[in-house]
């Protein structure tokens, strides 16, 4: 394919093709030479495909898609364009909403973030003075209540897991976070970030969580036709006592490292990660 970019981002979308805004990604891809967009069209019934194959037809050098043969889940939809991203050698890779919530200017800066040494950026909807954040009040504070629970089960001072836009540098650690997929479905950002943290610990490096940031988001919206429904804070609560059971028993923790270090076919981290 010939790519020289240097940041992949990977867009999960399923039955995407009435939401997708399509000019805004060309636009964006057009002007930042350094971004690619990997659209994963995870098993939409609707023309979702057809749009996507348009997109790329319309700027190859900015864009590129792949299909899933049945609908896997947004996490494994992220999954699977994290491992192309690999595979076509792209040194930073992060996931965004097809719905652009989160605007994609604000990539440029979750760049600039990772260029200055850090290895993680979170997009953190918090609303301050100066700051648009848009978001009904009732998924607000489920949100809030969801968050300090995960920042228990993390012992992560994290105040947004949930925000679909994420930037990572790539390494060994995030390459064997990736490389199983997860075992949850509404709160696999929650799973990779508790992978990194046992593969980071792993390694040796201790002062792991010195180089992941938050960043305030300066708009954020919620787009009308969310998948997500209130059934699912329910759901995401019953995924979260599953990770406990990962990553709180000693014996379910070395047993669940080692499963992911197999994938990655690595049979010990090392501080060079």
């Amino acid at each position: 394919m010939g790519i020289v970019r240097k940041t992949a981002i990977i867009v999960p979308c399923y039955n995407e093709e009435k939401r997708l805004k399509t000019g805004e990604f060309l636009a964006f891809a057009s002007s930042e030479s350094d971004v690619f967009f990997i659209f994963v069209n995870d098993g939409s019934i609707d023309a979702t495909g057809r749009v996507l194959k348009e997109l790329a037809a319309a700027n190859p050098a900015g864009c590129a898609f792949i299909e899933l043969a049945r609908n896997s889940g947004k996490a494994e939809a992220v999954r699977q364009g994290f491992l192309k991203a690999f595979e076509l050698g792209f040194e930073y890779v992060g996931f965004w909403d097809a719905d652009l919530a989160t605007p994609l200017e604000c990539i440029t800066e979750f760049v600039s973030i990772i260029d200055s040494g850090k290895d993680v950026v979170l997009g953190s909807r918090v609303k301050l003075l100066g700051r648009k954040i848009q978001r009904r009040p009732g998924r607000h504070y489920l949100g809030r209540v969801f968050a300090t629970l995960v920042s228990v089960l993390l012992k992560l001072p994290v105040y947004d897991t949930q925000c679909g836009a994420k930037l990572f540098r790539r390494n060994g650690s995030l390459e064997a976070a990736m490389s199983r997929p997860f075992n949850v479905k509404w709160t696999f950002d929650v799973e990779l970030f508790g992978r990194l943290s046992l593969l980071e610990e792993a390694s040796g490096k201790a002062d792991f969580q010195d180089t992941w940031v938050e960043f305030p988001l300066p708009s954020w919206e919620e787009v009308r036709g969310s998948k997500v429904r209130p059934a699912d804070f329910m759901r995401s609560g019953l995924e979260l006592l599953k990770l406990t059971s990962f990553f709180y028993s000693g014996f379910m923790r070395k047993r669940y490292l080692k499963n992911l270090l197999s994938g990655s076919g690595k049979s010990v981290l090392t501080k060079a990660v």
